[in-house]
């Protein structure tokens, strides 16, 4: 690669930090003048990339957004978290996006170094991914793509909506956030008709269309939007409502329990009261117990019955063992 080549892949890596540079400091990282700085900056826009310049004392060079799709500089790390990315997307719940992602990733793993494919090869292969029955519903990008922009604009959008009993309305809502959790997609929102925060199921809902009105945000009754999802996706489909006290820190649990894992209050600062759901004890059970500190069960009964006969049962298997 001639040395020209290579300063210009050089610059344009600087070029994709997003953020401006001025002249002089590019021509000190390349160690160039600033007149061939200006020469391999028109390069760059022949290529198709589009450097904007900005005169004055906090002027600079910055890459902006162009009409087209010009190539990228990706870092070993960028470039597996991308191939990865696009492997789990192609049998992803949105849909049409798995034929999309597939042509990506065969693009993407051509030109792949050998070691780098191993590690994309590796994380594939070692990783089993949760599946739901026959895999769920799936969604419509553009149903996403309409409320993830009306979240950023905070614009009101209005939706027909399919809820579970097959009954049909028209709603119309200031969106908050998108979760998605499993293979499903939420809408959090308030709804301006009931007047009330609401969650709705992103595949249920067609037609969605932004209505030119804009809003200010509304404080959400919750920790977050995933914390908001689960404790109302809980309370309807889940069996058990769970409250445990747990001998340790919040500092201590957060990389423990996620928000839409349950709620967690600190008590003091050596316990905290976790709430949460579930339908399976055994699966609670073996939850709680990997976090590795001390508990004390407050609810429900079943669930304390059983992890006292596991207890039991666990014991006897070590004495027998010994």
């Amino acid at each position: 690669m001639s040395d020209t080549t290579s300063r210009i892949l050089r610059l344009l890596s600087l070029l994709q930090t997003h953020r401006d540079w001025s002249g002089s400091e590019l021509a000190g990282r390349l160690e160039v003048s600033p007149r061939t700085i200006r020469r391999d900056i028109d390069r760059l826009r022949d290529l198709g990339y589009p450097v904007h310049a900005s005169a004055g004392v906090a002027g600079g060079y910055r890459l902006q957004a162009g009409a087209s799709m010009p190539p990228l500089l990706l870092d070993d790390e960028e470039a597996v978290a991308i191939a990865v990315g696009l492997r789990f997307a192609a049998g992803g719940s949105v849909a049409g996006i798995d034929e999309a992602s597939v042509r990506a990733l065969a693009k993407l793993e051509q030109v792949l170094p050998s070691r780098l494919r191993r590690r994309v090869n590796a994380l594939q292969t070692y990783t089993v991914p949760m599946t739901y029955g026959d895999g769920g519903p799936t969604v419509d990008p553009d149903a996403l793509i309409c409320i993830a922009q009306a979240c950023r604009d905070l614009e009101r959008v209005q939706f027909d909506y399919k809820a579970k009993d097959g009954a049909e309305t028209q709603r119309l809502v200031e969106p908050h956030r998108l979760v998605s959790l499993g293979r499903r997609w939420y809408l959090v929102c308030w709804d301006v008709d009931r007047r009330d925060w609401r969650t709705f199921r992103v595949d249920r809902l067609t037609g969605c269309l932004p209505e030119g009105v804009h809003f200010h945000p509304r404080e959400l009754p919750a920790e977050d939007a995933a914390a908001y999802v689960a404790a109302s996706i809980s309370s309807t489909y889940t069996r058990y409502q769970v409250e445990v006290k747990l001998h340790s820190s919040k500092a201590d649990l957060r990389g423990k329990v996620r928000s839409q894992d349950g709620q967690l209050e600190e008590i003091d600062n050596k316990s905290c009261l976790l709430r949460t759901t579930g339908d399976s004890l055994e699966w609670i059970a073996a939850w709680l117990g990997w976090f590795g500190v001390e508990f004390e069960i407050i609810q429900p009964p079943e669930l304390i019955e059983y992890v006292r006969d596991l207890a039991a049962r666990l014991t006897g298997s070590a004495s027998t063992s010994a």
